[in-house]
């Protein structure tokens, strides 16, 4: 597991004033976390660009930082999916600013707007996604069409997976304040549920390294899909809890009508 020892220590003090500067001043439409223990790994919520086929959508990436940072570039992943003639099925992305056009003073702020902007204007001749950059030059319609109905199929699995019933597992600590796979209640009430965005919080990610959340019991998986692994002896979840109380209140309340009956039929 990578840790903040494998940066030098100028590294990290320049990232802390860069993500300092994101979460006092986030880019637009771009939300920004990090796990305190590990500034490697950058993770970030792109809202889809109004105007293109990913508008309403909210896509999760990536930035992972080398060892000789910022001499190298990081290399970029979406892990929500998406369908890009510049990203590949497994996430990459493929963008000149984190390849030939790198430079050293580049910073965090430059590499998100830039991906951003990349959903605005894909560059089908560099495409990682040939079909997506095939449809993209011949049949506009027919990309924009696809790339709408990949982000609605990958939302529905996100819904399928989170209201699963938990039972089947053993329960796991959630922190609503922190953890960046809650859900969204207004979400859940239009039908639509996608990965809540990361909090405005250096401390949003705290205990987050790479794709796992050991602080939280959660896992992210490659295709952006949020899951809740087994834990002993832990609190449930909280829509878990939200369930329970609702159980208890209604039973309670059934008991209530059958006391009343009870004492009308006496009454006769």
């Amino acid at each position: 597991m990578a840790t903040n020892e494998n940066l030098p220590p100028n590294v990290i003090k320049q990232l802390v004033r860069e993500l300092k500067n994101l979460d006092e001043a986030p880019p637009l439409g771009i939300k920004v976390g990090v796990n305190d223990d590990d500034f490697s790994t950058i993770y970030a919520d792109i809202e889809g660009p109004a105007g293109t086929p990913y508008e309403n959508g909210v896509f999760r990436m990536k930035l992972i930082l080398s060892h000789d940072f910022p001499h190298s570039p990081p290399k970029g992943y979406f892990l929500t999916k998406i369908f890009h003639p510049n990203i590949a099925t497994n996430g990459e992305i493929c963008v000149n600013t984190l390849k030939r056009d790198w430079n050293p003073s580049l910073g965090l702020r430059h590499v998100l707007i830039v991906v951003r902007c990349l959903l605005i204007e894909p560059f089908p001749e560099s495409a990682l996604n040939e079909q997506a950059g095939k449809l993209l030059l011949e049949n506009y319609d027919e990309y924009a069409r696809l790339a709408r109905l990949n982000y609605t199929i990958y939302r529905l699995y996100t819904e399928i997976h989170a209201l699963r019933p938990k039972q089947k597992f053993k329960a796991a600590t959630v922190d609503q304040t922190s953890s960046v796979c809650s859900i969204d209640p207004k979400n859940l009430e239009s039908g639509v549920v996608v990965p809540t965005p990361l909090a405005p919080s250096l401390n949003t990610m705290k205990g987050m390294s790479g794709q796992d959340h050991p602080s939280t019991g959660a896992t992210l998986n490659p295709t952006g899909e949020i899951g809740v692994s087994s834990g002993s002896g832990a609190a449930p979840p909280p829509m878990a809890a939200h369930k329970k109380e609702c159980g208890l209140v209604k039973a309670q309340a059934d008991k209530k009508k059958i006391d009343a009956r009870k004492k009308s039929l006496k009454r006769l």
